[in-house]
């Protein structure tokens, strides 16, 4: 944590690493993609895409948020007098284990290469790697250890595979049930 946190410190990353936490930074990325399967997919597609995407979402942040955190309960590295953190953003007053925003990230990168990776080629690796940046930020801006990160990882990599494995069973059904309609 302090290689991450106070190893890696430069003015660079000082102003990259918490914006990338910001949703003004992200949330544009995320509606440019659903703007893209709406415009490469058939209305019911997307609307699949869409729901399953936010119940993959609203599942990863709650298990994370509500049901993990609120039973380790492990403070957050900025709220442990004994180590030496560069705190770069507010602490907050919620705990630490799992990264809410690595469980989040990681299950839309799951979800959108499990669904639509096959269609990106290379370019779908590009998910992984913004994932990783958004939550190795956690770490830098001292809310989180690596290991919050990881398990928020795992558990947004489950969620959102899970939801986008039925996705594109739902998918593939509509399509169907719409040929047999023609």
């Amino acid at each position: 944590m302090h290689w991450i946190n106070s190893g890696w410190s430069n003015a660079f990353f000082d102003w990259l690493m918490p914006a990338l936490r910001n949703k003004y930074l992200w949330l544009p990325l995320y509606v440019f993609c659903f703007g893209w399967i709406l415009l490469n997919f058939t209305p019911r597609q997307s609307l699949y895409a869409l729901i399953f995407a936010i119940l993959g979402v609203f599942a990863s942040d709650t298990i994370s948020s509500k049901l993990i955190k609120n039973n380790v309960q492990r403070p957050r590295p900025c709220q442990v007098s004994s180590l030496e953190v560069i705190q770069r953003v507010s602490c907050g007053s919620g705990y630490s284990f799992t990264s809410s925003h690595a469980a989040n990230h990681f299950c839309v990168a799951a979800f959108v290469v499990t669904v639509f990776g096959h269609f990106m080629g290379r370019w779908r690796h590009l998910w992984w790697l913004w994932a990783f940046l958004v939550s190795i930020s956690q770490v830098y801006v001292g809310l989180h250890y690596p290991l919050d990160i990881t398990g928020g990882a795992l558990l947004g990599v489950i969620i959102g595979m899970s939801m986008g494995t039925i996705c594109k069973h739902q998918m593939k059904q509509g399509v169907k049930e719409l040929n047999q309609e023609l």
